[in-house]
């Protein structure tokens, strides 16, 4: 028998999704675009605003409100924003989570993609957006030079605020996601150093609920929509 303080989430009418820092809604609109499709649901992607976390607060607010119930999901700290929210719902809106590529738990002190972040936005500030895409793209794989270099041009000035933002964030933890109600579907590489995989397998042994999918870096930097459809994958194991 359900537990009255915890409402069944309905079937859901919308993925809504939020994109990693310096990235976009045209972003996760190909990374899960095709798993939104799958299901027969709207595809809601936000974009960044000045005040990063809080205005994808609002946003996953504003969608919730707008359907009857909503799996939320994102990339990096996308989905820590989305893994939060959900586990602040109390009001059975939110029918899972798709959690792509989580960074951290808990505070970001230690955590490699908060300290890329902080470095990225000293440098954006310090020398300026081309000196800085130049030297990512130097040290990284084309697809995703060409993903960031986009992206950052896109959204700049307003990506150094946001990259700080980033930097500051405290992740749910694995003591906060142990109370989840609906199912984690994860995907991580194991050889993405910045989004350590170790960050997903925690996340996936503190929800009651969860699975996790292992992709690679080469195989989500040729097709996007893997990281979605790893997400749905999951989901669909554990909603049977």
């Amino acid at each position: 028998m359900p537990r009255m303080d915890s409402p069944q989430p309905r079937t859901p009418t919308a993925l809504v999704v939020i994109p990693g820092t310096g990235s976009d809604a045209d972003h996760v609109t190909r990374a899960f675009g095709h798993a939104a499709s799958s299901l027969g649901v709207e595809l809601v992607a936000l974009e960044p605003t000045p005040a990063l976390v809080d205005g994808h607060r609002r946003g996953l607010d504003r969608a919730a409100a707008g359907h009857r119930s909503v799996l939320v999901g994102g990339v990096s700290i996308g989905a820590a924003i989305a893994l939060e929210w959900a586990l602040a719902d109390t009001g059975g809106r939110c029918a899972g989570v798709f959690a792509a590529l989580p960074a951290w738990s808990g505070d970001a002190d230690s955590a490699l993609a908060a300290a890329s972040a902080q470095a990225t936005a000293d440098s954006m500030e310090r020398d300026g957006l081309d000196a800085t895409v130049t030297a990512m793209a130097a040290g990284s794989p084309d697809w995703l030079a060409a993903e960031l270099s986009r992206s950052w041009r896109r959204l700049h000035p307003g990506v150094v605020g946001q990259l700080r933002d980033a930097a500051r964030y405290r992740a749910p933890t694995p003591e906060q996601i142990a109370g989840l109600t609906v199912p984690l579907a994860l995907v991580a590489a194991p050889d993405d150093a910045i989004h350590p995989i170790e960050v997903a397998r925690t996340w996936r042994d503190a929800a009651p609920r969860s699975g996790l999918v292992e992709v690679t870096l080469e195989g989500w930097g040729r097709d996007p929509a893997l990281l979605g459809d790893s997400c749905l994958d999951a989901y669909t194991r554990l909603s049977e």
